[in-house]
């Protein structure tokens, strides 16, 4: 600590120090006075008075000015990068150990008062040890040994864990296909596909029936497949006739006015160049007038309240070919849309399931049929994750198309059988059906 001098009071200085005038002060010995000044301030006993002044001094600290303190900081420093090279490990060989030199640490570092918790140091022959340890196979335990072999005894193979595949990492440059989004669309249309759902309606009608709505969409798949136009033309049409007949009643001679009506929505929605409603009459010999189709498209509107912005078994249908990922696409996506189409005619199969469980259950259906893999390779960790259905859950929807596509050759309603027996098409209708595999 710094020697601080206390300013003597003039009245003190005039009356003399301990009541001694000034003028008959003794002299002070040589030295005598700079040994008390040098006492003062320095005292270990909080500033007071030693009872022995012949007893040896203790040493008195220095003070810390700037420069000191600087040294201590840069010494600290040192002791600090000595401490951390000598807890990494260095791994050396046995020559090259040798050779190396040894880190001498600076004697001038002072060591601090208080007391610090040294880290503790890993050596070289440690860190090796671990890492021996580490990079050791792993040891099956007597537990999961048994496990494995009563699961073979019982006839579980070993399935290993399945991989789910990016299946837009191929289209991360394209621009239409909306990579950052697209997860988002599909549970946006996983939410919404219920809301606006035709509901059980056939029983509420009086004069149609199943069969009449099987013939209907039989004979939209003929002219959709004539004009040659978009394959979401065709569902939406279909979800246009079901949402209508589930809000109105109508009348036998009026159906195929309904189809065609609705149908026409469907090309002014979704086609580039929609066919005309003149195109319409000749298709349907002059059965109805362009006034009626007019105004039955508007009644259809009005009724659904302009609402026919919907997902569709289609948009499922695209999606889940894409997770299927196979080596021909083209012949899995012909598969998979003719069992869909399938389904489209069939009321009861159309209306209980919902239409991405439709898709799913053909994209399953064409996956079997086409032999892809065998009863457990059909559905894949990628097809659940996007489809958002397990196996067991598809397989009970998929066994009813297949049904649907033993039977297509016995009855008369053929255009979904015929448009896929063309060539053009794979001539995947020819295809022997997948009965066996629905049956395990």
């Amino acid at each position: 600590m710094a020697t601080r001098h206390h300013r003597v009071p003039i009245s003190e200085q005039q009356r003399g120090i301990g009541g001694v005038p000034p003028g008959k002060q003794q002299k002070a010995p040589a030295g005598g006075n700079r040994r008390a000044l040098g006492d003062i301030g320095n005292l270990v006993n909080g500033g007071k008075a030693r009872a022995d002044e012949a007893k040896p001094q203790p040493q008195i600290s220095r003070p810390v000015t700037r420069s000191f303190g600087a040294l201590l900081l840069k010494n600290a420093q040192a002791a600090a990068d000595v401490a951390n090279v000598a807890k990494k490990p260095v791994k050396l060989g046995a020559d090259r150990a040798k050779e190396q030199p040894k880190i001498e640490k600076p004697t001038n570092v002072e060591k601090p008062t208080a007391v610090e918790e040294k880290p503790t140091e890993i050596s070289s022959q440690e860190s090796s040890t671990a890492k021996k340890r580490s990079s050791r196979k792993k040891v099956h335990t007597f537990s999961s040994v048994l496990s494995a072999r009563s699961k073979m005894a019982c006839g579980i193979p070993f399935k290993p864990a399945e991989i789910v595949h990016d299946i837009d990492a191929a289209d991360a440059c394209d621009q239409l296909a909306v990579v950052d989004y697209v997860e988002d669309i599909y549970k946006f249309y996983k939410h919404s596909e219920n809301t606006l759902r035709p509901r059980d309606y056939m029983g509420s009608q009086i004069e149609i029936n199943a069969k009449m709505r099987a013939i209907l969409v039989d004979w939209l798949i003929e002219v959709h497949h004539k004009f040659e136009l978009m394959p979401e033309t065709l569902y939406l049409a279909v979800y246009i006739i079901d949402r209508y007949l589930s809000l109105e009643t109508v009348l036998r001679r009026e159906l195929q006015l309904v189809g065609m009506s609705s149908m026409l929505i469907a090309c002014k929605y979704e086609e580039i160049w929609a066919p005309e409603v003149y195109d319409f009459i000749c298709i349907s010999d002059n059965a109805y007038s362009r006034e009626q189709i007019l105004a039955m498209e508007k009644t259809i509107l009005d009724k659904l309240e302009w609402n026919i912005t919907v997902p569709t078994p289609y948009v499922f249908l695209v999606r889940f070919i894409k997770a299927a990922a196979p080596s021909d696409v083209t012949e899995l996506e012909n598969m998979a849309f003719f069992f869909a189409e399938l389904g489209l005619m069939q009321y009861n199969f159309a209306i209980p399931y919902c239409a991405s469980m439709v898709a799913a259950a053909a994209v399953y259906a064409a996956r079997c049929t086409l032999k892809k893999g065998d009863d457990t390779a059909a559905w894949s960790e990628t097809l659940r994750r996007h489809a958002g259905f397990s196996e067991e859950e598809v397989r009970e929807c998929a066994r009813l198309l297949v049904e649907l596509h033993q039977s297509v050759g016995e009855t008369k309603l053929k255009a979904a059988f015929k448009k896929y027996s063309n060539p053009r098409l794979g001539s995947v209708a020819l295809y022997p059906p997948a009965m066996k595999t629905m049956i395990k």
